[in-house]
């Protein structure tokens, strides 16, 4: 197109097959509103701390990296045959902040996995944290806390 200017960065690994891509569009900004092209997504946003209903990228950001944790323990434990247990969740926190070099993020995700053994837990949250494409993401980014409880 004559009229667009196209930015693009490279250095991640490469796709050779592309199993899904979300499509949103957002207008407004951090108080405006956040839709998906298939309808399943139909959101307010709000700055964070401001008085606004809406939910903020920080908090969507937890939000999916949580859910995609998961889904890489259960795939590496199927894979390594250790049963994941029923309260198997994540809670993350992710900071908006400043600091040398501008805004920037940092993250802790609290996995919770009752009834391993700290052995199993230990391998299935390394694991994870090297398939999941969020912790690939931030991966020498942005500082990254994950701490385990077992009991």
């Amino acid at each position: 197109m004559e009229n667009q200017i196209v930015f693009t960065a490279t250095g991640g690994s490469v796709i050779t097959k592309t199993l899904y891509t979300g499509k949103v569009h957002i207008s407004g900004g951090r108080e405006g509103v956040a839709k998906s092209t298939d309808g399943r997504l139909d959101i307010s946003l709000s700055t964070p701390g401001s008085t606004g209903k809406g939910t903020n990228p920080e908090q969507l950001f937890a939000a999916g990296w949580s859910a995609c944790f998961i889904g890489a323990m259960q795939h590496n434990a199927a894979a390594t045959k250790i049963r994941l247990p029923e309260g198997t969740s994540v809670d993350a926190e992710i900071d908006l902040g400043t600091g040398e070099q501008g805004f920037a993020l940092q993250a802790r995700l609290q996995v919770n996995l009752p009834g391993l053994s700290i052995e199993e837990a230990t391998s299935i949250v390394e694991a994870a944290h090297q398939t999941c494409p969020y912790s690939k993401l931030s991966r020498n980014n942005i500082n990254v806390v994950i701490s385990v409880t077992i009991s």
